[in-house]
């Protein structure tokens, strides 16, 4: 009977012991639970068109919260592109966080050996769920998302007609699914083009940020997800509905202190199709109107994030969200006379990057330099995932806990095989090889942001010239570039 008692004893200290290990195990799950990731992508977004950045002509009520609520970085940028469609290696570049250099085909096909950011994150329970536009082979979209929809692949299209796949088509892609009678009026005869279906009459950005919202809204996994959101504009053709466009005037649209009627020298990218869609010489009045359109664009991303953050908070999972907004790339629209982005000045080079959410800096600015390259190994640290050995990009996560801290020394850019530059926190130096033809700018960033006078003339700055000319091919000899490093 007495050894009864204590084995009925024992057993009740045992299920106690059991419980309270058990109640502690969820208690510790639920702290290290993992956040949600919203990343949102704009197409052609450059950085200075955030109205709480800096810009006062633009309109961008959520992003300006968004600054508000998070951590700002105003010295962001991407590394460049082989190619006139820079957005393309800049998209691949975030995914597989490798140097330019190092992507396979300008970022065109993803290799088995290089570890996608979707791979990272599944591995450590993460569902990841991607929608709009993707701009390399269409089967590595498996490896980096579990799940999707409403997908473009390409680099541009008619925002309003916009050929889209489902999730499970696009290993159907290349068979071009969707019959069109293209003469119509004349004939019967069917053709097929690229795309499984589509909406017609519904704008891109409305078509995606409804994708983004139904998702949130439906979500009933118990695991955190990472939902991205790539948006096709405020990339040409520059058109939305008629209520973004009316909330500008072109006479309230100021010319850049940097606008000129022509590019003073052959860059080697002069009849690019991006350079096309303005006249020559350029004239203020266009540059007017073409800033009015692409800043409505940005207000029309803008008022569609507003939208995917209030489902966050309808679906009570906000505060365990973190948001990410970004581009692929800047745009010039009228700058050094020039309208695409197949440049290496600031407009072009420099992107939008702001970080809000669970354990982020609430209304805090860096300065420091860093690479959209370097939001893959981030976003790892941040999560606490190892960084596989395929990436090249180095983590700024002490950013996040230090918003005071530097990151790169330098940023070192390049277009094809004829500009390369170099950038530190003073000064700026760009070089173009062209056709046997050289020509060299210098700019002092600090008194002349808008690069609009050259001090590579001026003896007074060779010193900073020499200096940025060799940190320049050391730079590029670490990036991998074998076209001006022999």
């Amino acid at each position: 009977m007495k050894d009864m008692i204590i084995s009925k004893n024992l057993l009740l200290i045992f299920t106690f012991v059991i419980f309270i290990c058990f109640a502690g195990c969820d208690q510790t799950i639920q702290e290290v639970s993992k956040p949600n990731i919203v990343f949102v992508l704009a197409d052609d977004q450059r950085g200075e068109t955030i109205h709480a950045l800096g810009n006062k002509e633009i309109i961008t009520p959520n992003l300006d919260k968004l600054v508000s609520e998070g951590l700002s970085f105003t010295n962001a940028y991407i590394m460049g592109s082989y190619s006139g469609a820079v957005c393309l290696p800049s998209r691949m570049m975030l995914f597989t966080g490798k140097y330019l250099n190092n992507l396979t085909r300008n970022g065109s096909i993803i290799p088995e050996s290089d570890s996608t950011l979707g791979e990272s994150l599944q591995k450590a329970g993460y569902n990841c769920f991607g929608i709009g536009k993707y701009h390399s082979q269409p089967p590595s979209y498996y490896r980096i998302f579990n799940d999707g929809n409403n997908i473009f692949f390409g680099g541009m299209h008619d925002q309003w007609n916009v050929p889209l796949n489902s999730y499970k088509s696009i290993e159907h892609y290349e068979r071009k699914m969707r019959p069109v009678i293209n003469d119509f009026f004349y004939k019967k005869d069917i053709t097929y083009e690229l795309g499984e279906y589509m909406y017609g009459g519904k704008h891109s950005t409305d078509i995606f940020a409804e994708t983004a919202i139904d998702f949130i809204e439906n979500y009933d996994s118990e695991k955190p997800f990472f939902l991205y959101t790539a948006l096709m504009t405020p990339h040409d053709p520059r058109t939305t509905h008629q209520e973004y466009i009316e909330m500008y005037d072109t006479a309230n649209i100021s010319i850049p202190p940097n606008f000129k009627p022509q590019h003073p020298f052959d860059n080697g990218e002069m009849k690019v199709r991006d350079e096309m869609l303005a006249p020559f010489p350029r004239t203020k009045p266009i540059v007017k109107e073409h800033l009015r359109d692409y800043y409505a664009l940005i207000s029309h991303n803008d008022d569609r994030l507003g939208d995917i953050i209030e489902a966050l908070k309808a679906k009570g999972i906000y505060d365990n969200t973190i948001i990410i907004y970004s581009g692929d790339n800047g745009l010039a629209v009228g700058q050094h006379g020039l309208f695409g982005k197949q440049n290496l000045y600031e407009h072009s080079i420099n992107i939008p990057l702001i970080i809000s959410g669970k354990g982020i800096p609430q209304n805090q600015r860096s300065e420091a330099f860093l690479y959209l390259t370097d939001m893959y190994p981030t976003l790892c640290e941040l999560l606490g995932i190892s960084i596989p050995q395929s990436v090249d990009g180095s983590s700024f996560y002490h950013i996040l806990n230090n918003p005071g801290t530097d990151h790169h020394q330098f940023i070192t850019t390049t277009y094809k095989a004829n500009q390369r530059a170099i950038r530190d926190v003073q000064y700026k130096l760009i070089r173009y090889k062209v056709n046997d033809q050289e020509h060299t700018q210098l700019f002092d960033l600090i008194e002349d942001p808008y690069e609009t006078r050259n001090l590579a003339e001026d003896e007074t700055y060779s010193n900073d010239l020499d200096r940025l000319n060799k940190a320049m091919f050391e730079q590029l000899k670490q990036f991998n570039d074998t076209i001006w490093v022999k």
